[in-house]
């Protein structure tokens, strides 16, 4: 069993939470049993996660996606009344990391999308002025289109979408998750074969087309689920404590 606090403040470290400008605040959410002995991970902090990792007696669930996004309404009504007052109803408590878990060297979102893909990262990069947090690299070996395709949806179990570029072969890759797809100007800059990211926006065709870099869309949750699992299984042996990760199915 660990102590609530001391494992927010490891964590908080651990990511150094103060080092990002974010769109939410990153750390501990909403406070409930200041013990855990029962952690459970899942991408989004929606009902069907809450409800889950109640039924496995979670006294704290971990997320990529939590609450109170900058720009959004701040009155506690609606689904964000119902979803507070499951978790205070049942003293859970809700932990949240946004961009602090997409760049963290080793249980990154970035990272750990590479070591699914098999990718060898050899560099970072991002838009002018903007955090550096995308990735690039290679695979093992050139691939076709085709093969590549096959080989995201088997790593990924989520088929994606593909925009043509103009390689034959793929090995020169950059990378992103969630809904980094404004970031493929800037890949097509490193003079890479391909950019995969989790979402796909209308002017994304365009500069892909424009430009000559392969796009693969392969879903904002599919290539967010890797980074928070990894999370909670290194605080779990940290503090001794039980972890679950709960796949909450998003097609998107």
């Amino acid at each position: 069993m660990a102590a609530l606090l001391e494992l927010v403040d490891y964590t908080n470290k651990l990511l150094d939470v103060n080092s990002f400008a974010d769109y939410c605040p990153n750390g501990l959410q909403v406070e409930g049993h200041a013990e855990v002995s029962v952690l459970v991970s899942g991408v989004t902090a929606s009902m069907a996660l809450i409800e889950a990792a109640q039924s496995e007696g979670a006294d704290a669930i971990l997320v990529h996606h939590g609450y109170f996004w900058k720009g959004e309404n701040a009155c506690i009504t609606g689904l964000k009344r119902k979803r507070l007052q499951r978790l205070l109803e049942r003293d859970t408590s809700l932990l949240a990391y946004h961009l602090p878990l997409d760049a963290h060297s080793e249980l990154g979102n970035n990272t750990q999308l590479a070591q699914v893909l098999g990718i060898e990262c050899l560099g970072h990069f991002g838009p002018a002025g903007d955090l550096q947090l995308a990735q690039y690299g290679q695979l093992p070996r050139p691939l076709d289109v085709a093969a590549c395709c096959e080989h995201i949806e088997q790593s990924l179990g989520r088929a994606p979408q593909h925009i043509p570029g103009t390689a034959a072969e793929i090995q020169r890759v950059g990378w992103c998750t969630g809904a980094a797809q404004s970031y493929i100007e800037a890949a097509a800059e490193q003079g890479l074969d391909a950019f995969i990211s989790g979402e796909i926006s209308e002017q994304t065709v365009h500069v892909a087309r424009e430009t000559g870099i392969h796009y693969f869309a392969a879903g904002h949750h599919a290539t967010e689920r890797f980074g928070v699992c990894a999370l909670g299984e290194h605080l779990a042996k940290k503090f001794d404590i039980r972890h679950t990760f709960i796949d909450i199915d998003n097609p998107v």
